[in-house]
């Protein structure tokens, strides 16, 4: 059997082009498209008859009084909206200065190859690193990075010791610009999707232990589910996760969620996963009736690593008391497994990850133990998901909340039936 094409439907239509698109559809018009974006009527049909040939749909149906979206159309419009409103605010935000073209017929005069340009340079540091990141000549590069100052009457790159490199200013500039252009890919995607063919590429922040764990529960149901979709998952800690998610590099973030409100994101809280004190099956203090602090010093520890909610949690524990012996850190849920079904070392886990871990570890009884983590997803503030970004994370949820158990005291969830305490919060009503 031939495997399905999982790669997103090839298109390279100009910026230009789409501008041209946004403005017949707005105008419900050739001939006014054509004047607004200073271009005959026969060009503006041409891009129009381009646009559509690439994407193997009809954006419009044309009448006597004018040219209106379809379906399809209405859905691609949606996201050559949002990429010329994020376009023109990174603009503002540049301070590119008022002249004889406003800012608005700015944006479609960039094409993707000096944007590119500028994200290489801006993520790499030099012309010169850029141009071996693209696989380009450094003079092809500074053609198109200058050519680019001369569109926006705006310098982005500084000369220093070590080369030409990017202002600060340039810098942001480029991640705004990078995040608008994925409105082309989702509305591509947006429009297989509308086609029956719903697939595209989803990139999925999974925070250390608890989020790979989340993943690892749904991964195969949803590529199942959706055989052309192409999902990449990048793992790292909090605020490495975070970062990306601001910068377009990842879609969602699903882990343990901070307490304290992130700027320009939304936490989504599923469920409320305590802590419990973890350890292999038969370990000396798994058949105690109650377990002091003391009881717990008694035994090495795996902690996890600085900056970490349970490495934050296992300081509190200890907090003001002599700790017990905590030599080796780590957020890698194979190497605690490996460490503790081999020895007596006790660890946290959230009553979430132990789940899973049932057949080699057990949870103590010792507890409850504050504060009590959530588990969830996090996203951007302004961040409009395609169906299958959609289904991916109505996924996430049900496997979450359908994992959970009756909310229990925490002493029961530690004692000899092994029973887990999750308490279940109220679901987001939009994703």
């Amino acid at each position: 059997m031939t495997e399905p094409d999982s790669r997103r439907r090839e298109f390279f239509a100009s910026i230009r082009h789409l501008k041209v698109f946004e403005s017949v559809a707005h105008l419900q018009g050739f001939q006014r498209a054509s004047e607004e974006c200073h271009l005959s009527q026969p060009a503006v049909t041409q891009a129009i008859a381009k646009l559509e040939e690439q994407l193997g749909v009809s954006l419009l149906v044309r009448r006597a009084s004018g040219s209106y979206l379809n379906e399809v159309g209405v859905v691609f419009h949606r996201r050559m909206q949002r990429l010329f409103a994020q376009m023109e605010q990174a603009l503002i935000d540049l301070g590119v200065p008022n002249g004889p073209v406003p800012v608005s017929q700015l944006a479609p005069r960039m094409s993707r190859s000096q944007i590119r340009s500028l994200v290489a340079i801006a993520e790499n540091g030099s012309f010169a690193q850029a141009a071996l990141a693209l696989d380009i000549s450094q003079t092809s590069l500074q053609r198109s990075a200058r050519d680019l100052e001369r569109i926006l009457r705006t310098p982005l790159y500084n000369q220093t010791a070590s080369g030409v490199v990017a202002t600060q200013a340039a810098v942001e500039f480029a991640g705004k610009l990078k995040l608008a252009l994925r409105e082309i890919d989702w509305g591509v995607d947006e429009v297989e999707a509308a086609g029956g063919n719903i697939g595209g590429e989803i990139i999925v922040g999974a925070m250390l232990l608890s989020g790979s764990v989340v993943i690892a529960s749904v991964i195969d149901e949803f590529v199942s589910t959706y055989p052309k979709a192409d999902v990449r998952i990048i793992n790292g800690n909090t605020e490495d996760l975070l970062k990306e998610l601001r910068a377009g590099g990842v879609d969602v973030v699903i882990g343990l969620l901070r307490k304290q409100r992130a700027e320009g994101l939304i936490h989504r809280p599923l469920a409320e996963t305590p802590y419990v004190v973890v350890a292999r099956h038969g370990h000396p203090l798994a058949e105690k009736e109650h377990l002091t602090l003391d009881s717990l010093c008694g035994f090495d520890w795996v902690v996890g690593t600085p900056g970490s909610s349970r490495r934050a949690c296992f300081e509190k524990l200890f907090a003001g008391r002599q700790r017990p012996c905590a030599r080796i850190e780590t957020s890698s849920l194979p190497t605690i497994r490996a460490l503790l079904s081999q020895s007596d070392r006790l660890t946290l886990l959230t009553s979430y990850e132990l789940m899973y871990e049932e057949a080699t570890l057990a949870a103590v009884p010792y507890g409850p133990i504050e504060p009590v983590p959530c588990i969830g997803l996090t996203t951007r503030e302004n961040w409009l998901p395609t169906q299958l970004q959609t289904s991916f994370i109505e996924l996430v949820q049900k496997r979450i909340i359908g994992s959970l158990m009756p909310a229990t005291a925490l002493s029961k969830a530690a004692d000899h039936s092994r029973r887990r305490r999750i308490t279940s919060v109220e679901p987001p009503q939009e994703v």
